[in-house]
């Protein structure tokens, strides 16, 4: 099946992108894809092998999820390629524009539940809250 892609720009060096986008501490406060959704937890051993582990649920706790992707390639400032544990491959590529302006695409597996445009349009709206989230800082 084919990738899906994802992308943004955003107006902040590359270093400051990496970190916000890698530190759990961030995380929390920008990954979900609508305001009714939350982030409480999330945890990331940014190494090849390591995991990032993300918890997302309704505001009103009547639905979430634990996301455990493992890390298969981290280049610092670069990209990261990580899979889930039911094998989708993720990569998310940071890209400098310029001094100030950073450009971060997703590339990722679909999985077999939602329609395409469905998680497209879910994945882009992270990422969305995630430019949000790092301009406001």
């Amino acid at each position: 099946m084919n990738k899906l892609t994802v992308t943004v720009e955003i107006n902040k060096p590359i270093g400051d992108v990496w970190k916000l986008f890698n530190n759990p501490e961030h995380i929390v406060n920008w990954n979900f894809a609508h305001e009714s959704w939350e982030c409480p937890s999330a945890k990331n051993d940014l190494k090849v092998g390591g995991k990032l582990e993300v918890r997302m649920q309704a505001k009103d706790g009547r639905f979430g999820f634990e996301l455990v992707g493992i890390y298969d390639e981290v280049k610092d400032n670069e990209s990261v390629k990580y899979h889930f544990e039911d094998g989708r491959e993720i990569e998310v590529i940071f890209e400098k524009l310029s001094d100030n302006k950073t450009k971060v695409t997703e590339n990722f597996d679909p999985e077999n539940q939602n329609p395409l445009e469905f998680q497209k349009d879910g994945w882009q709206a992270i990422l969305d809250n995630f430019k949000s989230y790092s301009e406001s800082l």
